[in-house]
């Protein structure tokens, strides 16, 4: 086959696809303002701005509500996290205390390297004895895991809160492996 066609037949599909990339990357990739000459559809002479955007309304009907382009906004998440910990057995943890719209809850990430399932307890202390305690199978593995409480109203400034994660083997003795805190303090190298 001739290699002249062949790189004609690719230009060309390269040009072809650029608006379906421009489509693919949503309604707002041709009218993006980053502060320089258009975009990269303008920049190519493929946009065209003399057409009406998708955004603008007929002078007849309502004008819709204006959307932001991007993610939809997600409630903001504060966290009181204690350090990360590891054990001599192969368990890593850090516990944390979260707070979003006014609900407050605990959570535990970890990762058992232990080579054994563990059972973990998360416990959420907050104000005037108020506690709220969950159990957790903690499989064995390399893959992270994360242990959460439900999430209740919160009854109190958010560092009146915290949180306590235990790691124990899941026998009769349930010998204590690792215990992690939200407001525990760092370990020292002392």
């Amino acid at each position: 086959m001739n290699l002249r066609l062949i790189g004609i037949g690719a230009g060309v599909l390269i040009i072809l696809s650029l608006p379906l990339a421009g489509a693919i990357a949503g309604p707002d990739f041709a009218v993006q303002d980053d502060g320089k000459s258009g975009g990269l559809l303008s920049t190519l002479g493929l946009s065209d701005p003399s057409r009406p955007s998708s955004a603008s309304s007929s002078p007849t009907s309502p004008a819709p509500a204006a959307q932001q382009p991007g993610p939809s906004q997600q409630p903001r998440t504060d966290s009181q996290c204690g350090p990360e910990l590891s054990s001599p057995h192969g368990l890593e943890a850090q516990t944390c205390v979260l707070v979003a719209e006014g609900r407050t809850w605990g959570r535990s990430y970890y990762r058992n390297t232990s080579g054994r399932p563990l059972d973990a307890v998360l416990t959420v202390m907050g104000p005037a004895g108020r506690t709220v305690q969950i159990r957790c199978a903690v499989g064995a593995g390399d893959e992270p895991g994360l242990c959460e409480t439900p999430s209740e109203t919160s009854a109190g400034a958010p560092d009146s809160y915290s949180a306590v994660a235990e790691f124990a083997v899941p026998d009769d003795e349930g010998a204590l492996l690792l215990r992690s805190g939200s407001n525990s303090p760092a370990p020292s190298d002392g």
